[in-house]
Order: structure tokens, then C-alpha cells, then sequence
């Protein structure tokens, strides 16, 4: 129940609602809106917060922020009031939906989804949160009521003796809620909920900015004043209609600033911004902001390094307007914002106030393409549709699940439970079974839902099987099945070898190993491992290998029956020409200088030999041969040094191992672009993905990437696709 202060502030909020309101409200949803909210007052089961907080005021508290700030919409406001309805169990979403329309339904849905969000993680300070917060609201407008409620909490928790609860609060406004009012432009709300929870988190930097801002206020309205009246004359003087703000940044942004710069306030630079505001028709925007631009860097000298130009180039966020920072009077730098009275709407209110404007400037960005489905649902002033378009889906290409403690993870689109099980840990996704989402068993070939809760498992008899190449989507799971399954098919083949090597002791038969590799030539294998994995496969006899085996040992002691002398009429010589090769060399090795076998070598690291390459051997200190490029940075000085070290080496054969390849990827920090170059990889055959690590720095990254892959032929046709990625400027092996 609400005490007597608290209903007298809860009527006088509902009295500013109303009026706020205007013509948003529906006929009777004022009259059913009180019904809902005296039934939650009379059953007792809207329980008060941990700070006391009785639910009804702040959803109240709530929906007044929301139209003040971000704009009256029926959605929103009701909404707003009705979340406290439907978490204490007094009514349902249907009945919402049922008396107010899907589009209250809709939003009442969203924070219902919302609140079973929270219950599930407590990593809300995560990237990863923010994302799944955003595609779990059904429409824009919940993301906005989040971000309202949390400011009005933080305002009514200041004088609160839960301390504990206080910091975690403020601790999700400063990681969750700030960064989410900053990425929906509403820098006011941003910059409060930032202020606040530095006053709650640091009182001591906090408060000691605050003093040393109100010992300074008074010269710095001084100085202000000193500053923008040349300006009011000269821009009066062109013709311009304008009205100007003077404001000192935030205590959070001179916090920020003082920590970076390793200054106390009065070092901090550019403390005082001038906000210029102009009365402009949409078709000279543009043209009057440059003008004022012009005008104040003819009169005060500007730092080139701290223009700001969203003017040509919005946010995404769709953010405009110009900043430059000039030396005042007194050698002071000043910041100076120009803008237009539409651009200083939309930077104050956020992509909300782009409902009032049409043309918004469309772009790549996730955003600008949402703002372009806004301006058409404008031009067609069908109001549901513009409500659809408020889906804010950035991340529609990925999805977000919880393990059972509430971890959270993030996936590609299509990722199935395999996918899942190995992204926690190898061993799991070896052993996985299959998992269970919301109390159902489901096979490991389902497909993940953001906002899933699953539970893999596992059983300590499962393997990996080929086919589960064909279930996965990302390149971990593919890369860490394929090692396994060759770490298994190794296991085998040594099994395999074991079980030849005692079979033949059964047999009382001397084991060689020239004899053996000549038998297993005969029967047609070109490696070894090979004729192993079959033999573990069951694709080759036991029994017939040991004859086969048997008949060669005995043939090369001279053992075996001799044949019948052949009549010298039907006797002929073979021609040298069809004589088989001595020299004859397996597939995919080396041929080393004039021919020689068995020597011991290895693929260089410094250049990283693929089959194909020119190459040349270079005989080491210990005896062994390393095999370089001859474009190897090292060249010339191994050459040069150690001429008499060089040998000739060529390849032979078709090729069939994999060589580690290191390439270097630089373009655009596209939103994407690493899933983009892992897609690209995964989707080849015969090429594996080791490592990947990516660098970003002022909107470019640059990165090194290391495959597995046969040939030189593959490795030009994979730099050839990696090129048409969308930003990617160059690809080029290191």
C-alpha cells in the first residue's frame, strides 16, 4: 500500500501524465488504466524493491521520464504503468493486449521477457548482455523504459541505507544502461545516469569536482560571456537566427578526462563547451552551420586535431552536428557545438525524436538502416508499421544463450547444440549427446534460439563422427572435430600397427621393416598411415596381410618356388624406356639434390614452405636439412654466409599434406567482418583455421591469420575470396 506522501505524489504524477498525454490516449484507456492499477494496489502483491520502493510510484515515476524526455507515445506510457500489473500476477499480457491493443501487448511482453532475462544472468556488464537486452525487446520502446526506470531509481536511492544494493545498481547503470542511452542518442539521460553513479561508486572524485565547479562558476560565467558576445554580433550581423547554450561537461566526462590526462580539474582541457543552435529550413542546414563555422574560426584560432565533423557524416546513432574547439580569450580552449534546432531536438531525445522528422540520412550501419524503415513508415504515417520498425535487430546474426549457471555466450546464426557444446570446452563437445532447452530433450543438430537456456549432455562412451561436420557452423567446432577425429584415427592405426606387429610373433615371423614397406607398396598404399587406418577400419584382412607379408619375407630370402624357364623364343628384352624408376618418389615429398633419400628435413618457420613453392634445402648444424623459399627474407644471408650449406630441392608427387600458412589481413572495422573471414574459411574444403587475432584502432584493423592448407593453388584461391570481403583492403602472405 502506498502511504499518504506517497499517494499525494502518485496523483500529482498521474495529473502531469495526463496533460503530458494530450491526445496520445485512447477513449476509456485513462478509466481501465485505474482499474488495473487499484487492483495491484488492493491485492498486496506488488512487493516493495530493495530500497523500499513501492513499484506503483516508480512505474509512475517511470512513464512521466518517458514522455518528458523521449516522447509520449500510448505504447510507452501505458506500458510503462502496466509492467507492475503483470510481474505481480494481478493481470496477464492477454488481458493487456485485450483491452489495450498489441501495441501496449507488445511492450507489457517485452519487459515481461526482459525481467525473465535478468533472472537468468547477472552478467549484465557485459557486451554480450546488451546485445541479448535489445534483441529481446520486442520493439524500441521497452529498451527506453529500461533505460528511464533505472535513471529514476537512481535518483530516489540516494539517501538508501542498502549500500550493497546501491553499488550493484549503479554498477549496471555505469556498464548496461549508460552505453545503451549513449547508443540511442540520448546523451541527457547518458550523462545523468553516468553523473550518478560516479556519485554513488566515487563520492570522493565525485564531490570534489562538484566543489571545484561551483568555487569556478561564477568566472566561468564570466568568461563565457566575454566569449559568445563577439559571436552574437557577428552572426546577428549575417543574417543568422540562432540561441546559444553555455554549459561546463559533465562531472563523469571530467572524471574520464582527468584520469587520462593524469590532471586535476583545472587541467583539464576544453572545460567549457558553447552550444550554437540554429533556426534553419531543412535545405540550408548544411549551408548555415558551415557559415557559423567560418565565422568563429575567422575570429578565433582552432585546433584542427578537435574537429568533430557528424555534420557530412552522422553518427550511427543519427547523431549531427559540428564541433571545433578554439583559443579564447586568456588562452582558454572552447569547445563549440554547431547544430540546428532539429539536430539538437534529435541529440537531446535520441532516434526517438526522429518520428518528427522525415529525410533522415540512411547509411550501412545496423542503425541508419533501422532509420531508413523509420522515415518510410513516416511517409506512410501508418503508425503500426512505424512501431515495427522499432525492432532495433543489430545483432541478427548472432544469437545468445545461457548455460545452466547463467553464463552467457554469443553464436552465429544457425549455431546448433554442437556448436555449443564445443564452444564451452572440447572434451564436451566430443562427448555431447545432445541437450536439454526448456525442459525438453532436444538432438545436437537443433538449432539455438537467443534467450535459450541449455544443458548439454554428455556421456563418456560418445565420439566424434564424421558426419558432424555437416551439424556445425562455427570454425571451432569444425576445427576441433576434425582434430579429433585424426587424433582418432592415429589411435587406431597405432592399435592397428600393435595388433600386426604381436600377430606376426603368433606366427613366429621375423619382423622387417623394408619387407613390410614393400608389402604394403604391392597392395597398392602410398602412405603408411594410411594402410594402418584401413587395416583398423577392417577395410583390409589381417590374415591376408600376413600372407601377403609371409610371401615377400620368403621371396626376398630366395625362398620361394622359382619360376620355369622361359624358351628363348618367347623371351624379350625390355627396352630401357619401359624399365620402372629406381628413383621412383611418394607424393608429396621432396626430391633433395640429386635424388637422395632419407634424409631427415623440416619446413622452415621463418617463410613456411607450401607444396608448389620454389624452395631450396639448407643443411643445419645438428645434420638435418630445413627447407626455405626462395623469396625467404633469410635467403640472401644464408646464401651469402653459408653458400656451401645450400642444396637443391624440388617437389614430387600430387601434393596431400597440409602446410601452416600466416597471412596478414588489414581493411575497414566493418560490424562483422571477422565472422565474415571465419565463414569464408570454414566453407573450404582441405583448409583448416588455427589461430586468428585481429587488432582495431581508429576504425581500421589489422590482423594475422594461420591455415592449414595443401598447395600453393589453394592458397591463391583463398586470398582471392578473403579479398572480396566487404572492407578487407589487402590480403598478402607474411
Amino acid at each position: 500500500m502506498l502511504t499518504a506522501e506517497e499517494m499525494e505524489r502518485f496523483e500529482a504524477m498521474q495529473t502531469t501524465l495526463t496533460e503530458k498525454a494530450g491526445e496520445a490516449l485512447q477513449d476509456g484507456d485513462e478509466e481501465r488504466l485505474k482499474g488495473y492499477l487499484k487492483r495491484v494496489a488492493e491485492s498486496d502483491k506488488a512487493i516493495r524493491d530493495a530500497f523500499g520502493l513501492s513499484p506503483l510510484l516508480t512505474d509512475m515515476e517511470t512513464a512521466c521520464l518517458v514522455a518528458e524526455e523521449i516522447g509520449a507515445t500510448r505504447g510507452a506510457m501505458l506500458g510503462a504503468m502496466l509492467d507492475t500489473a503483470v510481474a505481480a500476477g494481478v493481470a496477464t499480457v492477454e488481458e493487456v493486449t485485450s483491452d489495450f491493443g498489441e501495441e501496449v501487448g507488445r511492450v507489457v511482453r517485452g519487459l515481461s521477457r526482459i525481467r525473465e532475462l535478468y533472472a537468468k544472468s547477472a552478467a549484465v556488464e557485459t557486451e554480450n548482455f546488451r546485445s541479448l537486452l535489445i534483441t529481446f525487446a520486442e520493439d524500441l520502446r521497452v529498451i527506453l523504459i529500461m533505460i528511464a526506470s533505472r535513471v529514476c531509481l537512481m535518483r530516489s536511492i540516494r539517501d538508501t541505507e542498502n549500500l550493497e544494493a546501491r553499488r550493484r545498481v549503479s554498477m549496471e547503470a555505469a556498464y548496461l544502461y549508460a552505453p545503451l542511452a549513449h547508443k540511442l542518442g540520448l546523451y541527457k539521460l547518458k550523462s545523468e545516469l553516468e553523473d550518478l553513479s560516479l556519485k554513488y561508486l566515487e563520492p570522493e572524485a565525485y564531490y570534489h569536482i562538484k566543489d571545484k565547479l561551483n568555487e569556478t562558476k561564477r568566472s566561468r560565467d564570466a568568461y563565457v560571456a566575454r566569449f559568445v558576445a563577439p559571436i552574437e554580433e557577428k552572426l546577428t550581423a549575417a543574417g543568422l537566427h540562432f540561441h546559444m547554450k553555455g554549459r561546463t561537461k559533465s562531472i563523469h566526462s571530467i572524471w574520464q578526462k582527468m584520469k587520462k590526462q593524469g590532471v586535476d580539474v583545472d587541467g583539464v582541457f576544453d572545460l567549457l563547451a558553447i552550444r550554437i543552435i540554429l533556426q534553419s529550413a531543412p535545405e540550408r542546414e548544411k549551408m548555415d552551420c558551415w557559415q557559423v563555422f567560418s565565422i568563429i574560426t575567422d575570429m578565433y584560432q582552432s585546433n584542427p586535431k578537435r574537429m568533430r565533423d557528424w555534420l557530412s557524416v552522422p553518427k550511427s546513432n543519427g547523431y549531427e552536428s559540428l564541433h571545433i574547439t578554439v583559443l579564447g580569450p586568456e588562452q582558454k580552449w572552447v569547445e563549440v557545438q554547431i547544430r540546428t534546432e532539429r539536430m539538437d531536438d534529435i541529440a537531446e531525445h535520441g532516434l526517438a525524436a526522429h518520428w518528427r522528422y522525415k529525410g533522415v540520412k540512411s547509411g550501412q550501419s545496423g542503425i541508419e538502416e533501422w532509420l531508413a524503415g523509420v522515415r518510410s513508415a513516416l511517409e506512410t504515417n501508418d503508425d503500426m508499421q512505424l512501431m515495427d520498425q522499432f525492432r532495433l535487430d543489430l545483432a541478427e546474426d548472432e544469437v545468445y544463450v545461457f548455460t545452466p549457471k547463467g553464463d552467457l555466450f554469443k553464436l552465429p546464426a544457425g549455431a546448433t547444440v554442437l556448436d555449443f557444446a564445443y564452444c564451452i570446452h572440447t572434451k564436451v563437445g566430443n562427448q555431447c549427446t545432445g541437450a536439454r532447452i526448456g525442459g525438453k530433450n532436444v538432438t545436437i543438430r537443433q538449432r539455438l534460439q537467443s534467450g535459450d537456456q541449455v544443458e548439454i549432455q554428455t556421456s563418456s562412451t560418445q565420439t566424434p563422427k564424421q558426419d558432424w561436420l555437416n551439424v556445425v557452423v562455427t570454425s571451432r567446432a569444425r576445427a576441433k572435430i576434425r582434430q579429433s577425429l585424426k587424433e582418432m584415427q592415429s589411435k587406431q592405426a597405432l592399435m592397428a600397427k600393435e595388433e600386426l606387429e604381436r600377430k606376426m610373433k603368433n606366427r613366429k615371423l621375423d619382423y622387417d621393416e623394408p619387407t613390410l614397406m614393400h608389402t604394403i607398396t604391392k597392395m597398392g598404399f602410398k602412405a603408411v598411415t594410411d594402410f594402418y587406418s584401413a587395416l583398423a577400419d577392417g577395410q583390409l584382412d589381417m590374415t591376408h596381410v600376413l600372407e601377403s607379408y609371409a610371401a615377400q619375407l620368403r621371396h626376398n630370402r630366395g625362398e620361394g618356388d622359382k619360376a620355369p624357364a622361359e624358351s628363348a623364343e618367347h623371351y624379350r628384352l625390355t627396352p630401357p624406356a619401359e624399365e620402372k624408376s629406381t628413383n621412383h618418389v611418394p607424393d608429396d615429398v621432396l626430391v633433395i639434390d640429386k635424388g637422395l633419400k632419407g634424409l631427415d628435413f623440416q619446413m622452415a618457420r621463418c617463410c613456411q614452405p607450401v607444396y608448389g613453392d620454389d624452395v631450396f634445402g639448407f643443411v643445419t648444424s645438428g645434420g638435418g636439412i630445413k627447407i626455405h623459399r626462395t623469396t625467404c627474407p633469410n635467403a640472401p644471408q644464408l646464401r651469402e654466409r653459408f653458400g656451401y650449406r645450400i642444396v637443391k630441392a624440388q617437389w614430387a608427387g600430387k601434393g596431400g599434406n597440409q602446410y601452416p600458412i600466416t597471412l596478414k589481413v588489414v581493411g575497414n572495422d566493418n560490424l562483422g567482418v571477422v565472422n565474415n573471414i571465419t565463414s569464408i574459411i570454414s566453407k573450404e574444403e582441405k583448409i583448416l583455421l588455427r589461430s586468428i587475432s585481429i587488432d582495431s584502432h581508429d576504425g581500421l584493423f589489422s590482423g594475422t591469420l594461420t591455415v592449414m592448407l595443401e598447395d600453393t593453388g589453394r592458397l591463391q584461391q583463398l586470398i582471392k575470396k578473403l579479398k572480396t570481403v566487404k572492407g578487407i583492403k589487402n590480403v598478402s602472405r607474411s
